[in-house]
């Protein structure tokens, strides 16, 4: 495996990072992304309960969930890289050479992708999080520290060159007898059961008595389940949208969001579930009562727009999981905005890095507690995942103001009304900063009032000023030809 070491970063020793270019097989980010989005639609998410009611009495791999960064192990030709979904490359590591060693002596010698888990063990004692890995992977101190980085291994992408295996059993059978020797690098706490009551008892061991994250137990025959303890969390009521048909007149569901430490209000997500039928009309009629305007706008699932309301209620939520980031290792925006309390109306400002919640639950509303950054804020959410900027402001974040860089406007008459074209091109100056601005964005208008359609608009966008520009001239060759003047420039 010849790795373009020309852009990889040093951090201490012969560990190092980089992009997914430095790998010589592209197709190696895409086998990550794809196992990533498919184990995730596969995967059925449960609670305690669930667990009791709805996994039936299978053979079971029951597997301690681990809150680490998922990543996969590349080995080739003797050489071992790890990969995330992110397209973050990590080498040097040292359960990366222990694991070259275990896979050499178990006889595996051709290419092998394998799953798994990059965690720190903690010198406390306490279970690893994923806050731990994001912190010492980035900025080691020692190489002591990185001894702590381990891998702990759950399923193989590839395994020898063979890239499908019948069962996940086979799986397993190989995954332990490659690496159960290891310190550094070894298969997943795993034990097999064959009864419901078997794997409540031993979710019960693992969460109630060591405090873990989690389990996951894979069945041939009845699928895969992860099973958490369920989260609460205190949001306030930011809006709310009304059932339609035969559920006219009830409250469908929430719109909820975070207080951030300025003040501003970050939506977090929407609960419908929890309500009675009594609590769907009683609630509505309440929140109905507290409408306000808004330049934010969202629609439900039903693609009803929510009336967003003053933000006067709390609301207590369970849900069963919360996600930081998407099946390809990237954040998860949410919107933020702010009540003007002297126009009384919602104003719009910019999306930041959240969450998802997962299976949300209406417990209550909390008439003890208002809306703040202590008691609704963004901590109930990083106590249990990482999320980028959530101590920042929105004037700590602000982003660099664009340029115009040419502008041209040509008017024509016909038939006593005058027709404006107008070409402007600007640089954002933001494509660096912010993953939904472009770099260059082209802006054509065609007004007529003559025509039924009066105003039509084109933008094109580019990370390329060479391509804005071959656009700027295609466009102007169409639309400024004879008759019509230049007006300004």
């Amino acid at each position: 495996m010849e790795i373009d070491r020309s852009q990889l970063q040093i951090k201490i020793g012969n560990y190092a990072t980089g992009p997914s270019t430095v790998l010589p097989n592209p197709r190696w980010l895409g086998y990550v992304q794809n196992y990533r989005r498919t184990a995730s639609a596969r995967m059925i998410p449960l609670d305690r309960e669930g667990l009791r009611h709805r996994m039936p009495n299978q053979d079971y791999h029951v597997s301690r969930k681990i809150d680490g960064e998922f990543t996969v192990l590349i080995v080739e030709n003797g050489q071992v890289v790890s990969l995330n979904p992110g397209g973050k490359v990590r080498v040097g590591l040292p359960f990366m050479e222990e694991a070259a060693t275990l896979l050499k002596n178990a006889g595996v010698a051709g290419t092998t992708l394998i799953a798994g888990e990059l965690y720190v063990e903690r010198d406390d004692g306490k279970r690893p999080r994923v806050h731990d890995v994001n912190r010492l992977a980035r900025n080691p101190e020692s190489l002591a520290q990185l001894q702590q980085l381990k891998f702990a291994a759950f399923d193989a992408v590839v395994w020898d060159g063979e890239e499908s295996m019948p069962t996940y059993a086979q799986v397993w059978e190989r995954l332990e007898s490659a690496l159960s020797e290891g310190k550094l690098i070894h298969p997943v706490e795993t034990v097999c059961l064959n009864k419901t009551k078997a794997v409540l008892q031993q979710f019960e061991s693992w969460i109630d008595g060591d405090g873990a994250e989690g389990i996951v137990a894979r069945s041939e025959a009845a699928g895969i389940f992860k099973v958490k303890p369920r989260h609460s969390v205190d949001a306030v009521a930011v809006g709310f949208a009304e059932g339609i048909d035969d559920r006219s007149g009830l409250l469908h569901d929430v719109l909820l969001a975070l207080v951030r430490k300025d003040g501003t209000f970050q939506i977090m997500g929407r609960v419908g579930g929890g309500f009675s039928d009594e609590q769907r009309r009683d609630f509505l009629s309440d929140l109905r009562d507290l409408a306000v305007e808004s330049d934010y706008a969202e629609v439900n699932s039903d693609r009803v727009a929510y009336q967003m309301i003053r933000p006067e209620k709390v609301v207590e939520i369970s849900c069963l999981d919360i996600i930081a980031e998407t099946t390809r290792g990237g954040t998860i925006n949410r919107m933020v905005i702010h009540w003007d309390e002297g126009e009384g109306k919602w104003l719009t400002e910019r999306r930041l890095p959240l969450a998802s919640i997962l299976s949300p639950e209406f417990l209550r509303f909390r008439e003890d507690k208002a809306p703040s950054a202590e008691a609704t804020g963004l901590g109930q959410l990083t106590g249990i995942v990482e999320i980028e900027d959530t101590e920042k402001t929105l004037e700590d974040l602000q982003l660099p103001k664009s340029e115009v860089l040419r502008r041209v406007v040509y008017t024509k008459e016909l038939k006593g009304n005058t027709m404006v074209r107008k070409l402007l091109l600007w640089k954002t100056n933001k494509e660096e900063l912010s993953e939904i601005h472009p770099a260059y964005v082209l802006h054509y208008t065609d007004f007529s009032p003559n025509r039924k359609s009066p105003l039509n608009r084109e933008i094109r966008v580019s990370q390329s000023k060479d391509q804005m520009e071959k656009c700027w001239h295609e466009l102007s060759e169409k639309a400024f030809v004879r008759g019509w003047k230049e007006h300004g420039a």
